[in-house]
């Protein structure tokens, strides 16, 4: 088996778009032939990510259409669902494609249109993303994702003593850190009193403890190492882990714990020879602030039970032991689902050569991207190196 490595890494600023989604994920895809320096015709297959084109928009059978639009019809193009690690599972087939030696250059990414230019408005939306939750035994019940994952939070402050005001810490870190972000959907800083003061969506969660809805596109060119060698600051795949937990939420022995995402890392370690407590920052998928909190333990950054407690003493910000979600996560970044998990490959990438500006993790040579999906149900973990 081959070693993979990223190439190309392109993104669209994250918000409010009206361009149709074949458009919006061209943006992303063009940037990222032209960052690795390849053209339309060197691409040997196409994994790409959407998870709610046909009931946002009745836009389906988008794998075609999109490789028309960027020019590589006639290569072999599949779409992925998987809620919001639905990119992260194409990168996944990507990387896997090439290290089997089937495809030596592959083109992976995401698109979503999730504001209102969809025609749908926020409970609509609701609604739409809650069919990722259990048919029979969560949507019955009006068990919406604040909901969800609030119950997760709350067993975990039932288990550790974390607080209202330590989630409120991840939301101002990820703020601060989106600021520094062009692509980011909100550059707008917050305060832990303004979080608290906001209304309640779902205890434990106020408003600013919720990622936004969001529009955009992400895109990566993946390659085979023996290809990386002629490119410009490879970035090296490492490790991937893809894992399952048991759904509904009422099933599940340890929700707190996340055992996906500690699965999924364990696979990611064991094949990168390395694990959370050598990693020089992570993106997590902080859907919630409660989430980042359960991620950044479940991945092997914080001991079990501090995640909250490191997020308020600064050891999870910019400058700080261990920097999570130097982008400005889902929080700030914005939530643009089926792009979300490539967006996450595009910030390593992007660190691990140097070249994220203000937010750049001095002397990053190893990261992980950390993608779930539904009721934490499913979750991949991506490591990655930077070629010295």
């Amino acid at each position: 088996m081959v070693r993979a490595s990223v190439v190309g890494a392109g993104m669209t600023k994250f918000g409010v778009h009206d361009s149709p989604l074949q458009e919006l994920f061209g943006q992303a895809a063009f940037e990222a032939f032209d960052d690795a320096g390849v053209d339309p015709a060197d691409i040997e297959a196409f994994y790409f990510g959407n998870a709610m084109g046909g009931q946002t928009e009745n836009d389906t059978h988008l794998a075609p259409k999109l490789a028309s639009h960027v020019g590589i019809a006639g290569v072999p193009a599949q779409r992925f669902e998987d809620a919001c690690a639905t990119s992260a599972n194409a990168f996944k087939h990507a990387v896997e494609a090439v290290e089997s030696g089937r495809h030596d250059v592959v083109l992976a990414g995401g698109v979503e249109r999730c504001t209102p230019v969809t025609g749908k408005d926020t409970p609509e939306m609701t609604t739409i993303f809650a069919s990722a939750s259990h048919r029979q035994y969560e949507q019955p019940t009006g068990l919406t994702f604040p909901g969800v994952f609030a119950l997760l939070t709350k067993r975990h402050m039932h288990e550790y003593g974390t607080t209202e005001e330590q989630l409120a810490e991840v939301a101002v870190k990820n703020h601060a850190h989106g600021q520094l972000n062009d692509r980011a959907h909100f550059g707008k800083q917050t305060s832990v009193e303004e979080v608290l003061e906001g209304p309640v969506v779902a205890d434990p969660f106020r408003l600013m403890d919720c990622c936004p809805f969001s529009d955009g596109a992400s895109a990566v060119v993946v390659v085979s190492e023996e290809k990386a060698a002629a490119f410009d600051r490879p970035v090296d795949v490492v490790g991937l882990g893809h894992a399952t937990d048991v759904a509904p939420i009422c099933d599940k022995h340890t929700p707190h714990a996340t055992q996906a995402a500690r699965d999924a890392a364990a696979q990611a370690y064991a094949q990168a020879g390395w694990d959370g407590s050598e990693v020089d920052f992570a993106e997590v998928h902080d859907c919630f602030t409660g989430a980042e909190v359960m991620a950044s333990e479940a991945i092997g950054l914080i001991e079990d039970g501090q995640g909250g407690v490191a997020a308020a003493e600064g050891r999870t910000s910019l400058g700080g032991e261990i920097p999570i979600n130097p982008s400005g996560g889902l929080k700030a970044k914005g939530h643009p689902i089926g792009a979300t998990g490539t967006a996450q490959i595009v910030e390593l990438t992007e660190q691990l050569r140097g070249i994220a500006g203000e937010r750049q993790v001095p002397d990053a040579t190893r990261a992980v991207a950390h993608n779930l999906g539904g009721d934490a149900a499913t979750t991949l973990v991506t490591a990655m190196e930077a070629r010295l």
